[in-house]
C-alpha cells in the first residue's frame, strides 16, 4: 500500500533484522504526524523480514528486495531516487522513534530548515545515554570536517531535493560505514540550513562491543572521507595531521572499550605522532592503562 499524498518518505535499509524491523515500523505507525510512507530496502534477507512487513499490509509500507552487496548507501539511494515525497527521513532497522519525532522535525522544515537532526537515546542491553548532536557551529563545513561527525542518520529528516541535488549517498567502497559523514559534509558545504532539536525523539541501538576488524574498518572509512575532503580544500599540512590524529584517537577509544588493549595502544601512539599536544590522547592512555590493570587483576583472580 502506498499513499499518494505522503509528505515524508521513510527509508529503512535492512538485512536479517526482522524482529528489530518490527519495532522500527511500529514506531513509524505510532507517529503523531500521519502523512508518511515507508520503503523498506531489503538486502535479500534470509530471515522472516517479508513476513514482518506483511503484518503491516494495511499501512503505506512497501518492501523492495535489493542486493546492495554490502553498500548500504546503494540501498538508501535506491529509495531516494524513486520517492516523490518532499521530505525524507532515514531510519536504521534496529533503531526506533518516539511518537512526536516526525511532527517536531516537519515543523522545523516547514519553517525553512533544509535538514533537521534531533537528540537520541543511545541504548545498550544494560545502559542508556542521552546524546545531543551538534552544537550548531559544529555543523558548519570546516568545523564538521576538522572536529568529526556530530550528526546521526536515524535522527535526520530533510528536504528530498537537497539529498538528490548532491547525488545521494556516496557508494565508494572505501567510504562504507562513513558514507553518512560524507553526506553531511557535502550538504554542509552546499550551505543548506541545518537545525538541531534538543528533544530526545528516537533511540539508537548499540550492540555489543565492536570486533577489532569493525573498528579498523570504521577508522579507515572515516579517514578516507576526511582525506577526500581535505584534498579538495585549502588545508595546511599541520591541519591535516591534527585531523588524522583525531581519527586515530577515536579508534583508540573504541579499541579500549572493546578491551583490545594492543590495538588501542597502537592507535594512541599514532594519534600522538600526528598531534603530540592533544591532551585527550594522554587522558585516553591513562584510561587504557587503568583498564589494562583491571583486566590483569580479574584474570589473576580466576
Amino acid at each position: 500500500m502506498k499513499t499518494a499524498a505522503a509528505r515524508v518518505e521513510v527509508i529503512i535499509p535492512t538485512y536479517n533484522q526482522a524482529d528489530f524491523l518490527r519495532e522500527a515500523l511500529q514506531s513509524v505507525i505510532t507517529q503523531t504526524f500521519s502523512e508518511w510512507q515507508v520503503t523498506v530496502v531489503n538486502n535479500m534477507s534470509t530471515d522472516h523480514t517479508h513476513a514482518v512487513v506483511d503484518e503491516f499490509s494495511d499501512r503505506p509500507i512497501r518492501i523492495i528486495d535489493f542486493a546492495n552487496h554490502g553498500v548500504i548507501a546503494a540501498a538508501r539511494n535506491r529509495a531516494l531516487r524513486e520517492t516523490s515525497a518532499p521530505y525524507v527521513a532515514f531510519l536504521d532497522s534496529d533503531d526506533w522513534w518516539h511518537p512526536r519525532k516526525l511532527e517536531a522535525c516537519i515543523e522545523r522544515l516547514n519553517r525553512g530548515a533544509d535538514m533537521v537532526c534531533h537528540a537520541e537515546e543511545w541504548k545498550t542491553s544494560g545502559s542508556t545515554r542521552i546524546m545531543h548532536y551538534g552544537p550548531l557551529h559544529r555543523t558548519i563545513y570546516r568545523e564538521l570536517l576538522l572536529s568529526g561527525n556530530c550528526l546521526s542518520t536515524s535522527a535526520i529528516v530533510g528536504r528530498t531535493s537537497v539529498f538528490q541535488q548532491v547525488g545521494g549517498f556516496s557508494e565508494r567502497a572505501d567510504f562504507i560505514t562513513a558514507e553518512d559523514y560524507d553526506m553531511w559534509l557535502r550538504l554542509s558545504k552546499s550551505r543548506i540550513r541545518i537545525e538541531l532539536i534538543d528533544d530526545v525523539l528516537g533511540v539508537f541501538r548499540i550492540h555489543r562491543a565492536s570486533a577489532s576488524s569493525s573498528i579498523t574498518r570504521n577508522r579507515d572509512a572515516e579517514m578516507a572521507v576526511v582525506k577526500c575532503h581535505l584534498e579538495m580544500g585549502d588545508f595546511s599540512a599541520s591541519t591535516t595531521r591534527r585531523r588524522l590524529g583525531l581519527s586515530h584517537y577515536s579508534a583508540a577509544r573504541a579499541f579500549t572499550k572493546a578491551n583490545d588493549f594492543r590495538n588501542a595502544w597502537r592507535e594512541f601512539v599514532m594519534a600522538l605522532r600526528h598531534r603530540p599536544l592533544f591532551v585527550r590522547s594522554y587522558a585516553g592512555l591513562a584510561v587504557l592503562l587503568a583498564a589494562r590493570v583491571r583486566n590483569l587483576r580479574h584474570r589473576s583472580r580466576r
